[in-house]
């Protein structure tokens, strides 16, 4: 797009950076006579509600935390053609990608550097916030005496500890990415360590840890990456041994909070001893190389590219979980591990209710009254038609199973088929719909009173079945 003069009371200068869904421009704040950036959603995101509340979010996460560590937003508006824009902290040192391109890093630059960035995870933690894109692009740095500080910048992925205790989306970079975080499992402070470990092997060694290309490829990491003293000899083993337990696939097994590691690392870059308690450099397993891998230096360099972004919904309301994410991969990055993110289903959970579902169809979430969980591609319409596939489940009073009911729009009653589920009484019915289309209805017998009901609707007679046998309920106390 074309540089405006000004937006708002702000001059702008020129533009210093772009994303997918937002251009970032160094402008002036002239009453103030300060420098500050203006990061600006594009305008072809301009009549998407959804992209506009994620925009929006951000700036609302990061206004949450008063940091030296954590870019700042200084103030929100909008533009003469309706575009949000917010002011932020101009960081004029650049980024963490830049230096490393150029090397590693001193050890005590780096461990300096990975402890402001630590600190920074830390107040977002304490406010209640998940980062979930830690990664050397998103490591700003803004020159003060005696020196530069690093800042945490971009959370367009953040989401609040509270929401992803509960659920979360495939999401992040592929070369910094938890692997949890991929599963889209429940999160918690751990993925956003995992991503600092990452960011501290990159600073290390110039290259990141596995250089994975896929998001496919980085659930098949089974251990931590190579020692870093492979790559560079004068890294020491203590060092060594505390980046790469915050590595682990098996969260478990990391340091068990951002204090532990990073006082972990200081220690061991102070005195040169491994910490109590940890094994060896030669004793941690051997990793083997994830398909898709691609060369260290490529996928640093390419960080900015390999993402996984929330596609954008129109007309979209308060959701759970924007349940599916459109991984974004750099040339020649990963179609095979790509489709095979595609085949696995995404866990969507409310309260106690939990189901698996199909990634291409997962579009939205719902929870309803009840508690009651509705995952479908068109949660609009799925009162009024058996051609959008979905899965509703929902808490019915009773203690004894129905044996009729009544069928979704335009479909035939059946007479209902009697199983056991787990041990429990069931009732299934099989609806012939419209145009071809069958209808799975299943009704689950619980102790506490309950009747768990879950309708299915989908022509895939696998996809069907499976999403019906993972539905799932656990009562209060187990």
């Amino acid at each position: 797009m074309d540089q405006p003069e000004r937006i708002g009371r702000y001059a702008l200068v020129r533009r210093v950076g772009a994303g997918g869904f937002a251009t970032v421009w160094l402008a002036r704040d002239e009453q103030l006579d300060a420098e500050v950036a203006v990061k600006i959603l594009s305008d072809n995101w301009i009549e998407d509600d959804d992209v506009r509340r994620r925009f929006l979010a951000e700036g609302r996460f990061l206004r949450k935390v008063d940091s030296l560590y954590v870019v700042g937003v200084h103030d929100i508006g909008e533009t003469e053609d309706g575009r949000p824009y917010m002011v932020l902290t101009y960081a004029d040192g650049g980024t963490l990608a830049e230096r490393i391109k150029a090397g590693p890093l001193e050890l005590g630059d780096a461990v300096r550097i990975i402890t402001e960035v630590g600190k920074g995870l830390k107040h977002l933690h304490a406010r209640g916030v998940l980062h979930r894109d830690v990664k050397p692009a998103n490591v700003l740095f803004r020159s003060e005496p005696p020196g530069d500080r690093a800042m945490l910048s971009d959370l367009g992925l953040g989401k609040s500890l509270a929401e992803v205790s509960r659920i979360t989306m495939p999401g992040g970079t592929p070369s910094y990415v938890a692997p949890e975080q991929v599963r889209g499992e429940r999160l918690d402070h751990r993925a956003d360590l995992y991503s600092l470990g990452a960011v501290a092997y990159a600073a290390f060694t110039g290259q990141a840890p596995h250089g994975v290309a896929s998001l496919g490829a980085v659930m098949q990491i089974d251990s931590p990456p190579p020692s870093m003293t492979t790559l560079r000899a004068d890294v020491p083993d203590a060092i060594d041994v505390v980046v790469r337990r915050a590595l682990e696939p098996d969260r478990d097994k990391r340091w068990p909070d951002l204090d532990s590691f990073l006082n972990a690392l200081r220690e061991a870059h102070a005195t040169g001893k491994i910490p109590p308690g940890l094994v060896p450099a030669e004793e941690m397993p051997t990793p083997t190389a994830p398909t898709g891998r691609v060369d260290q230096a490529t996928a640093l360099a390419s960080d900015n590219q390999l993402t996984v972004a929330t596609p954008p919904r129109r007309r979209g309301r308060s959701r759970v979980i924007a349940a599916l994410a459109a991984v974004l991969l750099a040339a020649g990055g990963g179609y095979g591990g790509y489709q095979f993110v595609l085949t696995r289903p995404v866990k969507v959970e409310y309260e106690q209710l939990s189901v698996e579902v199909p990634r291409d169809w997962s579009q939205k979430a719902e929870r309803t009254e009840g508690p009651a969980l509705l995952v479908s591609t068109n949660t609009a319409d799925w009162g009024k038609s058996t051609d959008v596939d979905g899965v509703y489940m929902g808490l019915v009073s009773g203690t004894t199973l129905p044996t009729t009911t009544t069928p979704p729009p335009g479909c035939d009653t059946v007479q209902g088929e009697p199983q056991e589920v787990d041990g429990r009484k069931a009732i299934l019915f099989r609806y012939p719909c419209p145009r071809g289309h069958f209808v799975f209805e299943r009704f689950i017998q619980y102790p506490d009173g309950k009747l768990l009901q879950v309708q299915v609707r989908d022509d895939n007679a696998r996809h069907r079945q499976d999403v019906l046998d993972s539905a799932s309920y656990v009562p209060s106390g187990g």
